[in-house]
């Protein structure tokens, strides 16, 4: 809906303007789409002193998107918003947009410096040498934190996607078949049940691979008695969810394999249960941590047990040791503690969920897929 995005502006603005810049110019795509429904290619929004423009080049595939930016789904236009396109091919959006803001009266330019590239900031302040350029650090990302209805029930049916994804190939003969084979039929099954595309490359890990943090498939094939881990992801409307599952293959566990599965298992339930408004980010990670921690795996954990997670599979807030900041209500983060061993393979587990008050009933799981250790 228009209206929201003209909200997310406004709230930018006001940060914006408190920190003493007339303009902002955002660059970084998923936050370009968040204020504005799309992302063109290539595109910027500049939040302007006498309106907001969404600057694009004039490749076919910019201009069809930008020429939704200014309609919603029931086709009313975002009044507040105007596209741009560049005259000519070849030039920068960032850069014109910088002059575009010069040319409304600016003396000043809050910039994401954190995705700005030293060529670019060079050029505007070539085309706009009066321009004092501040850095708008990441007062997007922070906006993006919390999130409505709306992009919770995308990230709802992309968890249902995912789940039902992965419940198909549990039902599907896997001895013998290469991680690889396996990776590319789930991100298949993910586009059949209605998925933009998978969210991240998917993972599958088998016998000494299992359990791997970002694994990427190999060709090694599933054997009796391996540990398979999968993790996968599916975008729905641009919004991107996780869940990841470890089982195995043929025969019943064996009793390594039982210990390492419930400590993880132990772990990973530690973390949800941590999930309430006002957590502190790193105490999340710590409930989760210190069950391993407890039976002796400190080295090679992760950074981080989980993460924030909407327009990019990676964002705030982080679940690490070092984190600062607290939960609120309606942010939605993974919790994925895992334990690989050298040589013999490890055990994932990782499921996206929304935090919410206990009068809510507690944190929202959204990836449903058993957690038990089942030997298929």
């Amino acid at each position: 809906m228009p209206e929201v995005h003209e909200t997310r502006r406004a709230r930018l603005r006001e940060r914006v303007n408190a920190s003493g810049s007339a303009s902002a110019l955002v660059t970084r795509p998923a936050n370009v789409r968040y204020l504005t429904g799309v992302a063109p290619p290539g595109a910027v929004l500049l939040l302007g002193r006498a309106e907001d423009l969404l600057v694009h080049g004039i490749t076919p595939g910019a201009q069809a998107a930008a020429a939704g930016a200014t309609a919603a789904a029931d086709g009313r236009p975002d009044a507040a918003l105007r596209v741009h396109t560049l005259p000519s091919p070849g030039g920068d959006p960032a850069v014109a947009a910088a002059g575009l803001a010069a040319g409304q009266g600016a003396d000043s330019l809050a910039v994401e410096e954190h995705h700005l590239t030293v060529a670019r900031h060079r050029a505007i302040g070539s085309v706009a040498p009066a321009l004092r350029l501040a850095d708008v650090g990441g007062a997007v990302e922070q906006l993006r934190v919390t999130k409505d209805e709306e992009e919770i029930s995308c990230l709802r049916i992309g968890a249902e996607i995912a789940d039902q994804a992965l419940g198909e190939l549990l039902e599907s003969i896997l001895v013998g078949r290469t991680e690889r084979h396996l990776a590319l039929e789930l991100e298949r099954r993910l586009v059949d049940h209605g998925a933009d595309g998978p969210a991240f490359r998917t993972s599958v890990g088998t016998g000494p691979h299992s359990g791997r943090r970002g694994h990427r498939p190999t060709d090694r094939r599933v054997e009796e008695g391996d540990f398979l881990s999968v993790c996968l992801g599916a975008t729905y409307h641009g919004y991107r969810c996780e869940v990841g599952r470890t089982f195995v293959i043929g025969t019943s566990p064996a009793d390594w394999q039982i210990e390492l599965y419930d400590l993880v298992f132990a772990s990973q339930r530690a973390g949800r249960e941590a999930l309430v408004p006002g957590a502190a980010y790193r105490d999340v990670d710590r409930a989760a941590r210190q069950v391993l921690d407890s039976a002796g795996y400190t080295e090679g954990l992760p950074e981080s047990t989980g993460h924030g997670v909407g327009l990019e599979i990676d964002e705030e807030p982080q679940l690490a040791p070092a984190a600062m900041g607290k939960l609120d209500a309606c942010v939605p983060v993974t919790v994925e503690p895992g334990v690989h061993l050298p040589g013999r393979g490890g055990v994932r587990i990782d499921d996206t969920l929304v935090v919410r008050p206990e009068a809510d009933g507690g944190p929202e799981l959204l990836t449903i897929t058993t957690k038990e250790l089942l030997a298929l």
